[in-house]
């Protein structure tokens, strides 16, 4: 248990080092679209409010308007970052689905108490979760879920999360949703293994961050 637990410690850091696997093409206008996912949109207005959740919990966490605003610039891909989850998200859902992996609400529950108990209590783990990961406190059970399903998926294929085997099935589940990203917030580039920035210099990104920033 102690170890599954550490496990769940790393694997969103995992996660988004290696996420770059997973492909989309960015090359269709899609009006108020961040990203299309398995034909679904995930919207541009979606995106600003899971960021707005983010930045809303670190203001609360950093009264100090300094302090806030160097929070704001450790964090500047804060966006790309959340799109990048929420794709994720998606993605990994459909490669566990494939695999007829489940996730309960008692594991979830399970492993959040497991959690608290090593971060000291509910507003430690959310502290930790918010400054290590950009998890608001109210996405910290989705997230969790998010990563009892990989390590279930993981399990199933006989592999763990930082093996070729685990993000084959990711790239695949990504194909069969056809992933298309937004060119204003980046492509996925396979055979780099890394983000890039879409190649259209006019396309300026405006982030919930710069429309939120106090006065």
């Amino acid at each position: 248990m102690h170890r599954r637990r550490r496990t769940a410690l790393l694997l969103t850091a995992a996660i988004a080092a290696a996420a770059p696997l997973l492909t989309a093409c960015g090359s269709q206008a899609h009006p108020g679209a961040a990203a299309l996912v398995g034909g679904q949109r995930i919207t541009v207005a979606q995106l600003e409010n899971r960021v707005n959740e983010v930045r809303a919990a670190q203001r609360a966490a950093v009264p100090d308007d300094t302090q806030y605003q160097q929070v704001i610039a450790a964090t500047g891909g804060l966006t790309r970052d959340t799109l990048h989850n929420m794709v994720l998200d998606r993605v990994l859902h459909r490669a566990a689905q494939d695999a007829g992996v489940t996730v309960t609400r008692k594991e979830v529950q399970q492993m959040r108490a497991g959690l608290e108990q090593q971060a000291g209590g509910a507003q430690g783990l959310q502290t930790a979760w918010l400054q290590k990961y950009g998890i608001a406190p109210e996405r910290l059970d989705d997230n969790l879920r998010l990563q009892i399903e990989a390590q279930k998926l993981a399990a199933k294929l006989g592999t763990d999360t930082s093996q070729p085997a685990f993000w084959k099935a990711l790239s695949k589940a990504s194909g069969e949703l056809h992933v298309d990203l937004n060119p204003r917030y980046g492509a996925w580039d396979v055979q780099k293994s890394s983000r890039v920035d879409a190649r259209t210099p006019w396309v300026r990104e405006v982030t919930a961050a710069a429309v939120q920033q106090p006065a």
